[in-house]
């Protein structure tokens, strides 16, 4: 059995603000899974990026309190770290070399137990692995 590893580094964060804009500029995929919706762009291999990065937004319109906002990315950064490996091996078994920027943005105004945000991370991802196959 191959042996996972779940960290979540640095380096797979997305902070570059050229890449965020391109991802949001348009003509990118993206879909919801409700509460959460994913935007997400293949990129050619460039430099000191992972091979998938992510950004996770919670708008304050949706919560105003900074509390609740830091604990839903809390909540889509786990979910993400435990099943990141269905876009990883999903990209690994792609001919040509390939990276991915993702966006994970929360779309309702309540709060979702952990178990309910694993699953919809999950779905979004598998969705997104059997695209690029």
């Amino acid at each position: 059995m191959e042996d996972k590893k779940y960290t979540l580094k640095k380096s797979e964060r997305l902070n570059s603000k050229k890449l965020i804009e391109r991802l949001f500029a348009g003509g990118n995929k993206s879909f919801p899974a409700f509460p959460l919706r994913v935007v997400y762009m293949p990129l050619t291999s460039e430099e000191n990026l992972a091979d998938a990065s992510i950004l996770i937004s919670v708008p304050k319109k949706r919560f105003k309190h900074a509390v609740k906002r830091n604990h839903v990315k809390r909540q889509v950064r786990e979910a993400y770290r435990h099943n990141k490996y269905i876009l990883l091996n999903a990209l690994k078994a792609k001919e040509s070399p390939t990276k991915m920027v993702l966006a994970f943005i929360w779309l309702d105004n309540k709060l979702y137990s952990t178990e309910q945000v694993e699953y919809k991370v999950k779905k979004l991802l598998t969705h997104i692995a059997e695209e690029i196959q």
